[in-house]
């Protein structure tokens, strides 16, 4: 069920509105591109008057010279007729060149560039008697109508009043020889096209902002609307939740195999274990596991399965859950309290095999203590530096 317009109260978000950028949907002046348009014409035709002015009273005195065989013959009439149209369109053209440009600079002005063929393409729910009614009748619409209305008013009433002021300098046109007639009428013609600008530019301070105000109150969207776009940029949460899951477990579960291969366990006794790996070639013992809580139970479970050696080394192992990452080396910083219980293990290996039946104690290696979350002199930053999150800090269960 489509949302009704009274739902639709929150802003559009840049999505939507760059999809409606590519539908054609843009806030476009037509006022400023009218102001525009006539300030261009106005302000060429005042940079060229006087060359204007010359121009159009040697076309007007050459048109209106002419003999008795010009007269007696049309095809010669057209030809000095077609003559000098060319002539007045060569002059023309780069004004009305100068209009269109100036409205297209100032379309851009007002909405942007934007370049779409979906606006031209056919939408044939506009050919149905009923949507098209209620476009006629919506308050864009009918405030478009208002607008219009209004405009034509004020600038009929500007025509009007214009030419009652200077109604007796307009008829002195008529007594007047040409080429003054010609200066004469082009001071009132610009006189004319100035007031009209001022009404356009008027209009036009009003139209810009109202223009964006419609179309931001045209794409504003509901909280439905809103959730579902989120939907469709970000993805259901979810899905994307049981797909992290997904993702957890199946990483654990890599993991996981990897603890019988390794040399040794370190634990916390109970919140942490770490398990690690070093054969030779390799720079420094890698983490090949690593797990809180129930996951630390279920590394230390399968070590011992596998008879892989297990060393209670709290501080070691606190040190070596905040700052490793599975499959990653050790910190240089911890290579002598590592090579401590790997030399351990390896007494542990040789005991077992020549069949003595005690080894050396199990080490209880120092740690620095800024690597230490529970250490007072612990540095937060090397966790920062490294990118991980700190473990939680808790007491050692002994």
């Amino acid at each position: 069920m489509a949302d009704s317009a009274q739902d639709r109260t929150l802003p559009a978000t840049p999505r939507k509105i760059e999809k409606a950028r590519k539908d054609g949907q843009v806030a476009r002046s037509r006022d400023l591109g009218h102001f525009g348009a006539l300030t261009g014409m106005v302000a060429l035709l005042a940079a060229t008057a006087p060359l204007l002015n010359e121009w159009l009273g040697r076309m007007l005195a050459e048109g209106l010279r002419f003999d008795a065989a010009m007269v007696s013959d049309p095809a010669q009439m057209l030809e000095r007729f077609g003559d000098l149209s060319l002539r007045l369109l060569a002059v023309l053209g780069p004004l009305f060149a100068v209009m269109l440009l100036v409205a297209l600079a100032s379309g851009v002005l007002s909405g942007g560039w934007n370049f779409t063929w979906k606006a031209m393409e056919p939408k044939f729910d506009k050919f149905n008697p009923l949507t098209g009614l209620g476009r006629v009748f919506s308050i864009d619409q009918m405030t478009q109508t208002l607008k219009a209305s209004f405009l034509a008013v004020v600038i009929g009433g500007a025509g009007a009043f214009y030419l009652w002021r200077g109604w007796l300098r307009h008829a002195e046109l008529l007594a007047m020889p040409l080429p003054a007639a010609l200066a004469e009428g082009a001071g009132l013609l610009q006189g004319g096209l100035l007031l009209l600008c001022g009404v356009l530019a008027a209009f036009a301070l009003v139209d810009v902002p109202l223009q964006r105000h419609m179309l931001q109150r045209r794409l504003k969207m509901s909280v439905v609307e809103v959730k579902q776009e989120h939907k469709e940029t970000e993805g259901n949460a979810e899905v994307k939740g049981r797909i992290r899951a997904k993702m957890r477990e199946m990483a654990n579960r890599r993991m996981l195999a990897a603890v019988p291969q390794a040399d040794l366990v370190v634990m916390n006794p109970t919140h942490y274990a770490v398990a690690l790996k070093y054969t030779e070639g390799m720079a420094a013992p890698k983490v090949v596991a690593k797990g809180a809580d129930l996951l630390a139970m279920k590394i230390r479970d399968l070590a011992r399965e596998a008879r892989v050696p297990v060393l209670q080394a709290p501080p070691l192992a606190r040190a070596l859950y905040a700052h490793t990452e599975v499959d990653h080396e050790i910190p240089a910083r911890l290579f002598s309290a590592v090579a401590q219980v790997l030399a351990w293990v390896y007494q542990l290996r040789d005991a077992a095999a020549t069949g003595r039946m005690s080894a050396a104690a199990a080490p209880m290696p120092e740690v620095p203590a800024d690597l230490d979350p529970l250490n007072p002199a612990y540095d937060p930053a090397l966790k920062r530096k490294a990118g991980r999150a700190a473990p939680p800090r808790r007491e050692p269960e002994l």
